[in-house]
């Protein structure tokens, strides 16, 4: 599947704006940052707007903000020599990311871009830097952040060596940002199936077969670049028995 980058990227609109909400489907997600953290750093944002496609940034550029997405979805991805996209992550709203580039001062290590019409918030470095600086709640909140991606990443390398693909899958998936319920008990994941097979490093074929097993079993259902968990409970099930 070719990127959704388009080089060149097109210059987004950044405006100023009020502070107002990142709404995350789940609040007590930990990795969220509080509503009051959240509010100190609207303050001092300026919004933008990506049209599909659109790049946030590339890989090696300087570290220039934090970025909160309100609407929409980006996708995380590195490129490989040969031009393979892998995509790392789907970011949905109340989602921040950047904060380690600015933390060590060094370039990007990823590409983003919206992979449908997005407004993200921007906190550039010097406003960062002053509410770390200045208020203890935001720098610990953020250093909390990064402890808890450093847990992530750390569980899905021993999922990558130890488990079957099954578990990693229904890990994976547990794992996603999720958008608002649309029915009740029903959580829908902006993710295509190519997506997860880069994710996991496997081929999308073998993505397609265990979602149709899952799917055949009334576990979860299968749509256009969707995935949509009707039971939770199940599927965290695979994860503890081993698939």
């Amino acid at each position: 599947m070719p990127p959704l980058r388009t080089p060149p990227p097109r210059s987004p609109t950044v405006s100023p704006d009020t502070p107002h909400a990142l709404t995350a489907p789940d609040a007590a997600d930990r990795l969220r940052l509080p509503d009051d953290v959240q509010q100190q750093l609207l303050r001092v944002a300026h919004h933008k707007q990506l049209q599909r496609g659109d790049s946030l940034f590339l890989k090696g550029s300087a570290p220039d903000a934090l970025f909160g997405v309100v609407s929409g979805s980006l996708r995380v991805s590195v490129v490989a020599p040969g031009g393979r996209e892998a995509v790392i992550a789907v970011l949905e709203p109340g989602h921040w990311f950047g904060e380690v580039s600015l933390f060590v001062g060094r370039e990007r290590v990823y590409d983003t871009c919206a992979a449908d019409t997005t407004e993200i918030a921007v906190v550039y470095a010097d406003d960062f830097h002053h509410l770390v600086n200045t208020q203890p709640q935001v720098h610990m909140a953020l250093t909390r952040l990064v402890c808890m991606r450093l847990r992530q990443a750390l569980a899905w390398i021993d999922d990558a060596i130890l488990q079957p693909l099954p578990v990693r899958l229904a890990h994976r998936l547990l794992t996603l940002d999720a958008r608002p319920e649309a029915s009740a008990g029903v959580t829908t994941l902006a993710v295509s199936q190519e997506d997860l097979a880069f994710m996991l490093g496997v081929s999308r074929q073998s993505v397609n077969r265990q979602l149709k097993l899952w799917e055949d079993e009334g576990i979860l259902r299968v749509g256009y670049r969707v995935v949509e968990v009707m039971d939770r409970g199940r599927l965290e099930g695979c994860v503890r028995d081993g698939g």
